[in-house]
């Protein structure tokens, strides 16, 4: 179900104060290491996975030939292993994240979007641009829209804390609720000066945040507000989010690897080499570890 409201707080209206030298970035509060915080993985467009601050690295489909790039990581529930999954609907299985099969290989309406796991970590959701859901191990399917006229493709996904349920959310920042998943708000009604590109659920299933290319977040229900870099250049697209384990603080990448950190996920950011909006490498998901 789809109901549009007002979020509760715009991120584009916080901005990190920067200035731009030559494609570079001077933030007001400096660049800080990637050594301090809670642990996660980012992937890369290639399949190359990077372990920071701690987390284990278990694989990588880097220096393997894809049929698509990936779009979209998981973690098991222990946190020993992840999934990649691919464009295409591929999915690779790393530490004792299990394979429950995949849509590699199967004809697709429109691309795979992103990734969900259960809570057991014995199953996941895949989702498609056109909102289309497919789900393997012990993920039920509660519902989607891939039947539905979008007025903006689905760019992300997240899963209640049950299981039972599952948001998707649009470029516009529509919010698509199903299962146990409630519709707390979004931006389908608004107009965004860039669109979204992912959301996280809070850990209680009673919020969830949305963010935008600029780094903009939007909270709804009981997520709180811990910062944003809205307003970062067109070279350094957001293109993902993750949420620390305790809810209270989270991360952001973008597509030349900068990564901002907030809340307790460590106040700072770190600078990504520059690769340009169009040609890769590019990095598209964080995960907690």
């Amino acid at each position: 179900m789809r109901t549009d409201a007002w979020p509760r707080r715009f991120g584009v209206a916080v901005v990190t104060l920067f200035l731009a030298f030559g494609g570079g970035l001077a933030f007001a509060n400096p660049p800080s290491g990637q050594g301090s915080g809670p642990a996660y993985w980012t992937a890369q467009a290639d399949g190359e996975v990077h372990a920071l601050n701690g987390a284990k690295f278990y694989g990588s489909m880097a220096g393997h030939a894809l049929t698509g790039p990936i779009v979209g990581m998981a973690s098991t529930s222990s946190r020993h292993g992840y999934w990649l999954i691919a464009r295409d609907g591929g999915i690779f299985s790393f530490g004792d994240a299990h394979y429950y099969g995949s849509m590699g290989g199967v004809h697709l309406a429109q691309w795979i979007v992103g990734i969900a796991a259960t809570p057991s970590g014995h199953g996941y959701w895949e989702v498609a641009a056109d909102g289309g859901i497919f789900s393997f191990g012990d993920a039920r399917f509660y519902g989607s829209t891939g039947a539905i006229h979008l007025n903006q493709p689905i760019v992300g996904m997240a899963a209640t804390p049950t299981g039972h349920g599952y948001w998707m959310v649009a470029s516009d920042g529509g919010i698509f609720s199903f299962g146990d998943a409630r519709f707390y708000g979004s931006t389908g009604a608004l107009h965004l000066n860039f669109p979204m590109v992912g959301m996280a659920a809070t850990a209680s299933g009673h919020g969830y945040w949305l963010v935008a290319r600029d780094g903009g977040i939007f909270t709804y229900g009981d997520a709180h507000f811990y910062g944003s870099p809205a307003g970062a250049p067109r070279w350094a697209a957001v293109t993902s989010m993750a949420v620390t384990r305790s809810g209270h603080g989270y991360w952001m990448i973008a597509r030349d690897n900068t990564t901002w950190r907030y809340g307790d996920a460590g106040y700072g950011w770190t600078k990504g080499v520059r690769v340009g909006i169009y040609s890769g490498p590019a990095w598209f998901a964080i995960v907690t570890a």
